[in-house]
C-alpha cells in the first residue's frame, strides 16, 4: 500500500503544479523562466507517476 500512498501524493503535487502553471500563464507579469520551471517540475512529477504506476502493475502481475 505504500506505493498507492506515494502515487496519491504525486498526483496531488501534479495538480498543485498544474494550478500554479495556470495562474502563472494568466498573469502577464510572470517571467518566462518561471513558467518553464513550472512546466519542467510538472513533467518530472508526471514521469514519476508513470514510473510508479508501471512498477505497481509489474508487482501485481
Amino acid at each position: 500500500m505504500a506505493i498507492q500512498a506515494h502515487l496519491v501524493e504525486l498526483e496531488r503535487k501534479h495538480k498543485i503544479l498544474e494550478e500554479e502553471l495556470h495562474e502563472a500563464l494568466v498573469h502577464l507579469s510572470t517571467d518566462d523562466l518561471q513558467i518553464a520551471e513550472l512546466k519542467r517540475r510538472k513533467l518530472m512529477v508526471k514521469d514519476q507517476i508513470e514510473r510508479l504506476r508501471h512498477t505497481a502493475e509489474a508487482t501485481v502481475h
